[in-house]
């Protein structure tokens, strides 16, 4: 069960709290069922001996299995065996029943016809009563009929029998089930769901199929919980809570709630199937009935469109319900009108409160935990779960020691519960390098560390200090221009490893689509899942998408200058981090220069920066003979950084072969190699000294 509060009820035409209401989870005290059930065995005492004296056939031993010619005209003389319209006095509720009924709208009859559904779950006896009642000993549960009567109701009288239509609040609830809808109306079945049976003796659990859907609450400060506060103010019934990226409205709901002392349930829907979205509705109903939660359910805008009928059913329901989503409430979901507000981001300082809450007891490095929370947006619920995973991680220093957690075990914690729905459309892909990998000149490298401050310290820059005003997004948007080669895409990895993030790289060939509009649909699945997860969305190769838009001559022109307007339009209101790279930056279109926030451009090394290269390849675990020249290397040989990882392989692999250390001959042939792959020549004064080692 999850919470937060279970010692006080609250009026159920708002959230307000009601001071003189003593609160109990369940509704059953000092033998209540029990009493209304003894009730119930005196209307079916009377009704079995009305029939054992009006019964010709009583004795008979085939009764309830056949029909005889005088039993059937006794039916047609005598009409209805039996009738309690006279003399019928419910018993009176006690407070705690009266308010479980209060909740779910019933009055004294509904809670008898309840009671009598139930009776066989709760006293085996009425089994074989209301088999000898129906004069069919297999029909063992009440039927509509038999209720009616034992309750001293018309069986011709339309607002009686309403009260098991399925409008009714028993029937809307979960409440009765009504069975064998094949059968005469008056012969179908009910059924109490053992849930109901469960919460009517005392327990106050929910309902087990509710329970992959639930999220623990986590009580949050700030002014989000001022916020909903104000909106619980009066008499409202359903309120409608929007946020951004992890946001925190749901504990912001919960905890003002909770504050009122009224106990909520929190309802994720996101994942589950649209065919339970029906039941999902019916169990939060029924959990209100019986245990007086509120509805806390995100997100909104999923349930209204998955299932419409299921979100008109909880809106106009009489549970207390706080809807929560990223998109603004639309009036064609309903013609409820809500109570409507802007949840605010969870402040910094808050969200590292709930960090250092979840690591009570575990070693952790202070400034972890500031860095995490500037790098990460997490929902609290995440932000747990991040914790807990953080602390089973295996901490330890190089001589074996346990160590305090540092920044990359809570950051891989946080990327834990970042699921992402990019895999289909993007290559995911977990940072292996680090700055010391990243071999370039002084001005570029800065540039790189600005673009992973701009990451942390986005929100504080953008929000706080308001320069974010009259921006459509707080996205950051850089291009990664120069050769194939020079390190673009390692320096996205660096750039993810630094704040802690993994990368998405677009896939080009699951995104290009040949129908109209396809491309687009595709996009924007890559934008709104790359906003709603810790990733850094790559997009290599940029210019086959974000080319420049040229003049219209044909239809095949003019969609595609729609694509690049859609990215522009896009791009700009992106939330996330979007690198883009291109080895011809002059082919972008020059209105992505304005939507992009940095600019960096990744020159082709020059001698200094090569022997730095082929120094960094050529690491200690490679077996480099005393041959290996990597000062001629560097100066006679100009290529990038990518041509010289390509050439250290390639001579790798013919020393392998060779059984022995990597000397110069193999560095030399594999320098050869890369020139025929990319189509240069091999100049025998190129190679100078060492030509003699050509092929």
């Amino acid at each position: 069960m999850v919470t937060m509060a279970n010692d006080a009820e609250f009026d159920l035409r708002g959230f307000e709290f009601a001071a003189d209401t003593a609160v109990d989870a369940h509704v059953d005290e000092s033998g209540e069922l029990e009493l209304r059930l003894a009730w119930l065995e005196e209307r079916v005492a009377r009704a079995v001996n009305y029939q054992l004296a009006n019964d010709p056939a009583v004795d008979q031993p085939l009764r309830g299995l056949y029909l005889s010619r005088e039993q059937a005209t006794g039916l047609i003389d005598d009409g209805a065996p039996y009738c309690f319209d006279a003399g019928y006095t419910p018993v009176i509720l006690s407070p705690q029943l009266q308010a479980f009924a209060d909740r779910a709208g019933l009055d004294e009859v509904d809670v008898d016809i309840l009671v009598a559904a139930l009776a066989p779950d709760l006293d085996p006896r009425f089994e074989k009563l209301f088999g000898y009642l129906h004069d069919d000993l297999t029909k063992r549960r009440a039927t509509i009929g038999l209720v009616l009567r034992l309750c001293g109701r018309s069986l011709t009288s339309a607002a009686d029998r309403a009260r098991l239509s399925g409008s009714s609040p028993l029937v809307h609830q979960g409440l009765v089930v009504v069975e064998e809808s094949e059968r005469p109306y008056l012969t179908r079945s009910l059924k109490v769901p053992d849930h109901v049976t469960d919460a009517l003796l005392g327990s106050d659990a929910c309902e087990r199929r509710l329970v992959p859907y639930l999220v623990e609450p986590v009580r949050i400060e700030g002014p989000a919980v001022d916020t909903v506060t104000q909106s619980l103010e009066g008499d409202v019934v359903l309120i409608h809570l929007t946020e951004g990226i992890g946001g925190g409205a749901c504990h912001a709901a919960a905890t003002a709630l909770d504050d009122r002392r009224v106990p909520c349930l929190i309802i994720d829907v996101a994942t589950a199937p649209a065919e339970e979205l029906d039941i999902i509705v019916t169990s939060l109903l029924r959990d209100h009935a019986l245990a007086g939660r509120a509805i806390i359910l995100r997100p909104a805008e999923d349930l209204a469109k998955r299932a419409p009928r299921a979100f008109d059913t909880l809106v106009r329901g009489r549970a207390p319900v706080i809807l929560v989503g990223s998109a603004p409430w639309h009036p064609l979901w309903t013609t409820i009108v809500p109570r409507s507000a802007e949840i605010e981001d969870i402040p910094h300082a808050e969200q590292a409160k709930i960090w250092r809450q979840a690591l009570t007891g575990t070693a952790v490095e202070e400034q972890a935990v500031e860095t995490v929370t500037l790098s990460f947006r997490l929902t609290p619920e995440q932000i747990s779960r991040a914790a807990r995973s953080a602390a089973l991680s295996d901490a330890r220093s190089d001589d074996g020691s346990v160590r305090p957690l540092d920044f990359h075990d809570l950051s891989a914690g946080a990327r834990s519960q970042s699921a992402s729905g990019l895999d289909h459309l993007a290559r995911r892909v977990i940072p292996s390098v680090t700055w010391p990998d990243l071999i370039l000149p002084v001005e570029p490298t800065q540039l790189l560390r600005e673009l992973a401050l701009r990451v942390r310290w986005r929100d504080q820059v953008l929000k706080q200090w308001e320069l974010g005003r009259g921006w459509r997004g707080r996205g950051i948007a850089a291009l990664f221009a120069g050769p194939s080669g020079t390190g673009k895409t390692t320096a996205a990895e660096v750039i993810a490893a630094e704040i802690g993030f993994d990368i998405h790289i677009v896939e080009l060939s699951s995104v290009v689509d040949k129908y109209i509009g396809e491309t687009e649909k595709k996009l924007e699945i890559i934008f709104t899942q790359a906003e709603q997860t810790n990733t850094v969305l790559l997009f290599d190769e940029a210019d086959a998408i974000f080319g420049k838009r040229s003049e219209v001559k044909d239809a095949r022109d003019r969609y595609a200058n729609v694509e690049v307007s859609y990215l522009l339009q896009r791009m700009e209101r992106f939330a996330g981090l979007a690198i883009l790279t291109t080895n011809l930056g002059a082919n972008l279109d020059d209105a992505f220069t304005r939507r992009l926030d940095m600019v960096i451009d990744f020159p082709r090394p020059d001698e200094e920066g090569r022997l730095a290269l082929w120094r960094h390849e050529l690491r200690p675990t490679v077996p480099v003979d005393d041959t290996v020249d990597l000062s001629f290397c560097a100066r006679a040989f100009e290529l990038t950084g990518g041509n010289i990882r390509n050439i250290v392989v390639t001579a790798a692999y013919l020393a392998a072969e060779a059984g022995r250390s990597m000397g110069m001959g193999d560095i030399i042939g594999a320098v050869q190699r890369e020139y025929r792959k990319m189509g240069r020549l091999c100049l025998i004064s190129e190679f100078g000294k060492y030509a003699h080692l050509l092929d």
